[in-house]
């Protein structure tokens, strides 16, 4: 007898879709006060899943198909993509023109980001699962939010664990002000990225202490992730281009081949510089720059916006964090020492801004929908349940921009940006020299070399500048502590121990999350 194929449900059914509107608006505000009060945003994933969990316990038979985890799956993909799709994707990006005085150039940056969204998104889409994104590889707040639903829908023992760890989570973060949602990425990420990435952040926040200097005047972090992030990106080229051995030594049953990581970054680039193209004929830069100079930003951008993106995706997928900020930063010094107008950088960095978050975050998502659908065990209903992932990540993408537009002016009128902005139009402004070139080329050699030591799936590098560019060393501390607790219940309780810690984990930072949100944005029991 033919075993009945599963079917996934779709992003379109009707309390789907109803259900992923609202949680996209509430996520879009989320992202939105959050970026411009406390300079972050945070994965609402697990917001998401736990109010899909809430509603399908609600004793109506309409709202039972939520109790469903893949409808859960694709709501929490919706809210997580529309809290970064608003705050870092978009209304980041349209901040800098704004406050560089230019607000002519609001709207071409504002169509730009949101264009440049999409294509982020679909990239992540085409290389979730390939040798240079594998599924099986951490991500980690996607693991969290897929052991929260599992948890809710099990019950049993790992609800107990979730239970422990999301009240553990919560009065670390509101009584302690301990990060403990970075305490649970320690025990889910790769613990090699990760001890790299809380040396770091140790290193930057406390620079002035040990070495009496902070090392962002001499461009310390911006040169390490230089270097480290082009060794990233010719890292990534050369698995490319590497012909896997033999199907027989390939242990690893992909669920895209090798051939969709070409197709991905070859369409990509091309899509950004189309969109760059547009940015640049609506901002009317042609007015301000030759024909050459105007050519040049518009592949510049493109390549900034394309390694951006990977180098984004890949600290997402090793350690759940991700050096947005950072990469913007550091396409933007080296605008200006290529010699762009001042208008033309501002375009620049918000165009790079706005490549890496959303893929970052459906990365997470997928991970998630991986889990829940089998971990690649059925290939066609994984297929179709990721198209349908890709689908709500848009619809949630598609309303953070309509509400962007519609309160944007409401919070720069009140002087609220997000204070990254604020960096890169006062770098813009101060200008550069060749001093600030010979910092950076000075650091990128050791930045290269840590990334070469620990290769593309250490990603040592790339989570050693990012943690130096993060001033947050109570986050380095709480990183490193976590790692030593987690190789000591490993070394005692092997294959058991890791487990019970990746739902252990999930807790603290869907606890933390919560505190954060409730205390940060609602101003619900701040203390």
């Amino acid at each position: 007898m033919e075993e009945t194929k599963r079917k996934h449900p779709s992003a379109f059914e009707g309390k789907i879709l109803v259900m992923n509107i609202l949680l996209a608006f509430l996520g879009a505000i989320v992202g939105l006060e959050l970026i411009t009060r406390l300079g972050i945003s945070t994965n609402t994933s697990i917001i998401g899943a736990l109010i899909a969990i809430l509603v399908s316990r609600i004793p109506i038979a309409l709202l039972r198909d939520y109790a469903d985890l893949h409808r859960q799956n694709l709501l929490q993909t919706a809210i997580s993509g529309a809290t970064f799709g608003a705050a870092n994707a978009i209304l980041l990006p349209i901040g800098v023109p704004w406050l560089l005085g230019r607000q002519d150039l609001v709207l071409p940056m504002f169509i730009g980001a949101t264009a440049a969204a999409i294509v982020d998104m679909t990239m992540i889409y085409w290389l979730f699962d390939t040798r240079v994104f594998p599924a099986e590889n951490p991500w980690p707040p996607g693991i969290a939010t897929a052991e929260t639903l599992f948890a809710a829908a099990k019950k049993g023992k790992r609800a107990v664990y979730l239970l422990y760890g999301g009240i553990a989570g919560a009065i670390l973060r509101y009584f302690f002000a301990i990060p403990a949602d970075i305490l649970g990425v320690a025990w889910i990420g790769n613990i090699w990225a990760l001890t790299m990435f809380g040396v770091g952040l140790i290193v930057g926040g406390y620079s002035p202490q040990f070495f009496g200097v902070d090392i962002n005047q001499y461009y310390v972090p911006h040169g390490i992730m230089i270097g480290a992030g082009l060794v990233a990106f010719i890292q990534i080229v050369l698995i490319i281009t590497k012909r896997q051995k033999s199907s027989t030594n390939n242990t690893n049953n992909y669920t895209r081949p090798d051939s969709m990581i070409a197709f991905a970054l070859q369409r990509g680039f091309v899509l950004y510089i189309v969109i760059a193209l547009l940015i640049a004929l609506g901002a009317g830069l042609y007015t301000e720059m030759s024909g050459g100079q105007l050519v040049l930003w518009m592949l510049f951008a493109a390549v900034a916006a394309l390694i951006s993106e990977i180098i984004v995706g890949l600290s997402a997928m090793h350690a759940g964090w991700f050096p947005a900020f950072a990469t913007a930063l550091i396409f933007l010094v080296l605008g200006m020492l290529i010699g762009f107008p001042a208008p033309a950088l501002a375009l620049l960095v918000g165009y790079t801004a706005s490549t890496g978050p959303a893929f970052a975050d459906m990365g997470y998502d997928l991970k998630a929908g991986w889990m829940i659908r089998g971990e690649g065990k059925d290939p066609e209903f994984e297929l179709e349940g990721r198209k349908q992932q890709y689908f709500a990540e848009l619809t949630g993408l598609i309303i953070a921009s309509v509400l962007v537009f519609a309160v944007y002016k409401n919070y720069f009128l009140q002087d609220l940006f997000p204070p990254v902005d604020r960096v890169y139009v006062t770098t813009i402004q101060a200008g550069t020299s060749p001093e600030v070139a010979k910092y950076l080329l000075m650091w990128a050699i050791p930045g290269a070399i840590i990334q070469v030591i620990g290769g593309p799936a250490r990603q040592l590098g790339i989570l050693f500048a990012t943690g130096l560019l993060i001033n947050y060393p109570i986050a380095g501390l709480t990183v490193l502590a976590g790692i030593l607790l987690r190789a000591a219940v490993v070394q005692k309780y092997k294959e058991e121990g890791q487990n019970v810690l990746y739902v252990l984990g999930a807790g603290l930072i869907a606890g933390s999350t919560l505190v954060s949100f409730f205390t940060s944005t609602l101003k619900l029991g701040k203390k």
